[in-house]
């Protein structure tokens, strides 16, 4: 097995100025990772054993990471390796029990409009970390994403709880910070989307292996509907999904991925109302509405920033 070193940077500001179908296609494969991602709670609810949501991330990350890493032979090499694992570590092993965390221990979808302010922590990552100008049209875009999915999921009863909040923003602010050093880093030439997305999972799941067992003990019983569940989430939810994502960050402007972000609670909330019977009313429509122009706005381009170069 073997790896070229030499790197493919991808800290251009702005790609190249295709609009319109030119990145539609991109855009709509990469928007499939949080759509299915926003299935995890349905999933975890109906199909899981019940305490143990760390047990559950270790399973979407290990596996199907080591399956990636057989499949296309490729380590990491040099720098990689700790590129790799720092990656993987904040994409997947502290972004997932961070999240957990946080939807256990707020009711009513708080967890998700926390999770939502991650376009924004992006945009302003981007000025530090890519050298972007910043974006005050992504920022205000972002805010109203961040109203619209609470508007959504934020229940009358909700309550805040001090670790809970502390979890959801940590973890909004870790996947931001991967997606950011994902753009900035790139992967090395000759290093297939899978098999980068393969590191990071096997990484973001050795990272948890421990973890898990620290803090859960040992694994649940596992029955055909958990072991559904637990496929679902690996392969479909874990591997190819997380290949679509880290494509799409390496072939689109950071901005316009992180604010698809915003489709995983959406489609949380539809799944919710269409399988398991919760209502939305016209307050959460409107907040569906928010979101989803939140979402168009962001892919549209930075005409401003390209004007002044020209």
């Amino acid at each position: 097995m073997s790896a070229n070193t030499t790197a493919t940077p991808l800290t251009t500001p702005t790609p190249r100025p295709r609009t319109g179908l030119g990145t539609l296609p991109r855009t709509a494969l990469t928007a499939l990772a949080p759509a299915v991602w926003g299935t995890t709670y349905v999933v975890t609810t109906e199909l899981l054993p019940p305490g143990h949501p760390m047990f559950a991330a270790l399973l979407r990350a290990l596996p199907a990471g080591l399956i990636a890493v057989a499949f296309t032979r490729k380590l990491p090499h040099g720098s990689w390796w700790g590129k790799a694992a720092a990656l993987g570590i904040l994409n997947i092993g502290l972004f997932l029990p961070l999240l957990f965390t946080a939807a256990e221990r707020l009711p009513g979808g708080v967890a998700g409009t926390l999770t939502a302010v991650q376009p924004m922590i992006v945009a302003l990552l981007a000025v530090l970390v890519l050298r972007q100008r910043l974006s005050g049209r992504r920022l205000l875009w972002g805010l109203v994403g961040v109203v619209g999915v609470g508007l959504v999921v934020i229940g009358p009863s909700a309550a805040l709880d001090a670790v809970g909040v502390a979890a959801g923003l940590g973890g909004a602010a870790t996947m931001a910070l991967g997606v950011t050093l994902t753009k900035r880093w790139g992967r090395p030439e000759g290093v297939s989307p899978l098999a980068l997305t393969g590191w990071q999972l096997t990484a973001g799941g050795l990272f948890l292996l421990p973890l898990t067992f620290l803090f859960e003990g040992a694994p649940p019983a596992i029955d055909g509907r958990a072991a559904l569940g637990y496929l679902w989430l690996g392969l479909v939810g874990g591997l190819l999904t997380y290949a679509l994502w880290f494509q799409g960050i390496a072939t689109l402007p950071v901005g316009n991925v992180a604010v698809l972000g915003l489709l995983s609670p959406l489609v949380a909330a539809a799944l919710g109302a269409l399988l398991l019977g919760q209502t939305l009313g016209p307050v959460q429509l409107v907040g569906f509405a928010l979101a989803l122009a939140s979402i168009v706005a962001g892919q549209l381009p930075e005409r401003r920033v390209a004007g002044r170069r020209g």
